[in-house]
């Protein structure tokens, strides 16, 4: 254990977030923005469903562990949602089923803590066309089906006082939606991360919270060890490194 003990999110999830730290992803950014504030800790596990979350919920998120997660960010859905295959062994899982894994994961992480709040993604939106070109063919995905575990999914998240971001409507507010957010039709390309980090920031900004979990909002950690450089051109004012913004930075607030 390093410390001292900083706030943990804990990013728990398939390849959206096994590979939010590729492409200039959300997770990464995220990472950036809360570094000296809290710890990003990733659980990310490609090809998973909401049946395999179940699995290991308790090992992940051990209801008697010292340090509890201030906040969850969980994903699952677009696995669920591919169309079953006469093997059975495709990652399809069905949606009443799906609903039910979300809901114990829901109620599970709610148990850990008072102070634990959770964040659900919903199925993000996929190119059918783009997925076709790179794999072959549609791999059992279709934009329909996401529509309907996305739905799905903030039904849940509202019947439980959960919050919910619905990446399905999200990633088709931009027109170039298509062309622009996917590095292969189902995973997010620097671009798409872009869309999900914002609504991520807005539901933890405007959350009614406490305490607020904003970056902005965060006390940064040794602020008073922090050295002072001199931004004006005469060189007389001072302002400590911890408390700068940075450029790329700036564009979260």
């Amino acid at each position: 254990m390093v410390g001292p003990i900083r706030p943990q999110f804990v990013l728990f999830g398939s390849s959206i977030v096994q590979f939010s730290f590729s492409h200039q992803g959300w997770g990464a950014i995220l990472t950036d923005l809360y570094a000296c504030k809290a710890d990003i800790l990733l659980r990310g596990y490609a090809g998973w469903n909401s049946r395999c979350a179940l699995q290991v919920l308790d090992e992940v998120f051990p209801k008697d562990a010292t340090v509890q997660p201030s906040l969850v960010i969980v994903y699952f859905g677009g696995n669920d949602s591919v169309e079953p295959h006469p093997s059975g062994l495709s990652a399809h899982v069905p949606l009443p089923e799906y609903v039910e894994n979300m809901r114990k994961i829901a109620i599970h992480l709610k148990s850990l803590s008072q102070k634990t709040r959770i964040i659900f993604l919903t199925a993000p939106a996929i190119n059918e066309a783009h997925i076709a070109e790179v794999f072959g063919n549609s791999l059992g995905r279709s934009n329909e089906s996401c529509r309907k575990y996305s739905d799905a999914c903030v039904q849940l998240c509202q019947e439980l006082g959960v919050k919910v971001i619905d990446l399905w409507k999200a990633l088709q507010q931009r027109d170039d939606w298509l062309t622009a957010c996917f590095t292969d039709g189902i995973h997010l390309s620097c671009e798409g991360s872009e869309i999900v980090i914002k609504e991520i920031l807005k539901v933890i900004k405007e959350a009614d919270w406490e305490p607020n979990l904003h970056w902005r909002s965060l006390p940064t950690e040794f602020p008073e060890i922090s050295p002072c450089i001199f931004v004006d051109p005469e060189g007389s004012t001072a302002i400590k490194v911890s408390q700068m913004d940075f450029e790329w930075q700036t564009q979260w607030h």
